[in-house]
């Protein structure tokens, strides 16, 4: 999948690699410094939310911790094309004070919290930028709307699955019903099911119970989005005819549509929704090297700081005899 889309893109932006690579080479450090400065935002303010979640179950997690184990996911999410991050926070948690099932059904939550928040930051945007958006992509306007009806209907799933004990339910009556008329061939998929159903809800009852909790953590996650949304803005800033909102609009957009296309990580996705969108506006050239430069930041660096990260940590645990842990 993900050769076939960066196939696309190529094909796609064939006659447009000479501008897009002139314009990389206009980007000046202060711009890479920006840039960067935005990722170690971005990343702080998800440490704190997962403190603000964490510290549900252990008094004694630290800030220091919920920013650790943010790098260590970007980390994580890029060495394993987005399936090892989740397995790497649950982990990290597990190993500072907080049980598996519990650590599990708190990172589902904050997942969701994170997708809940995308698409809110995106409606939000949208709208304030009603006229501006409706300009340039109006005639794409249907297609912009089942783009928000596919977010809208994978955030519901979502939240149903991570907090909804009749939708549990429902799910496991599925599941039992057609592996009863398999003779029980998948008993230990349906067992494992069974199993997460039961650790979401655990959570759920005690997270989803506190609303300013959950009011404050998604307002934390707009908050972030900010930051990296504000990534293009330092890009076309002197060299394109567009405000900080409308940059924070039409980023919110591709990255919710990007959403919806089945890659790992986003790779190829993103940069394919963002130059499209993008190229409208500002030339295809920068919107090219734009792309190029907002998947640096938010998915490079990150994982160049979570590297460090790691290695910092085996070497610790090395020498406090805890590397098998």
């Amino acid at each position: 999948m993900v050769l076939v889309i960066i196939g696309i893109i190529v094909y796609t932006f064939r006659d447009s690699a000479g501008p897009i690579l002139e314009q990389l080479e206009k980007t000046t450090p202060a711009v890479i410094a920006g840039i960067c400065a935005m990722t170690v935002v971005y990343h702080c303010v998800e440490g704190v939310i997962t403190t603000l979640l964490a510290k549900q179950y252990n008094r004694e997690f630290t800030l220091g911790m919920g920013i650790t184990n943010a790098f260590l996911c970007s980390f994580y999410r890029v060495a394993t094309l987005g399936s090892g991050a989740g397995v790497a926070a649950i982990v990290y948690l597990g190993e500072h004070g907080i049980e598996y099932s519990r650590s599990f059904g708190m990172y589902m939550l904050q997942y969701a919290f994170h997708k809940i928040s995308i698409a809110f930051f995106s409606m939000i945007l949208f709208a304030l930028n009603w006229n501006y958006m409706r300009v340039h992509f109006g005639e794409y306007m249907w297609l912009l709307l089942t783009g928000y009806l596919v977010t809208l209907i994978i955030t519901v799933v979502l939240i149903l699955f991570s907090c909804s004990r009749q939708f549990h339910r429902m799910l496991l009556w599925v599941v039992d019903f057609f592996n009863g008329k398999t003779k029980g061939r998948f008993d230990p998929q349906a067992a494992m099911l069974h199993d997460q159903c039961q650790m979401l809800e655990d959570a759920s009852r005690q997270l989803m119970g506190e609303k300013r909790l959950v009011a404050g953590a998604v307002g934390l996650n707009l908050i972030k989005f900010a930051f990296w949304y504000s990534i293009p803005y330092l890009i076309f800033l002197g060299q394109g005819e567009i405000t900080l909102p409308q940059t924070m609009a039409v980023t919110s957009l591709s990255v919710m549509l990007a959403a919806v296309i089945p890659s790992p990580a986003g790779i190829g996705s993103t940069e394919f929704v963002f130059t499209a969108l993008f190229s409208g506006i500002v030339g295809t050239g920068l919107a090219g090297s734009a792309s190029l430069l907002y998947r640096f930041g938010t998915f490079v660096f990150p994982f160049l700081v979570g590297a460090v990260v790691v290695i910092i940590r085996r070497i610790y645990l090395k020498k406090t005899g805890q590397a098998k842990r």
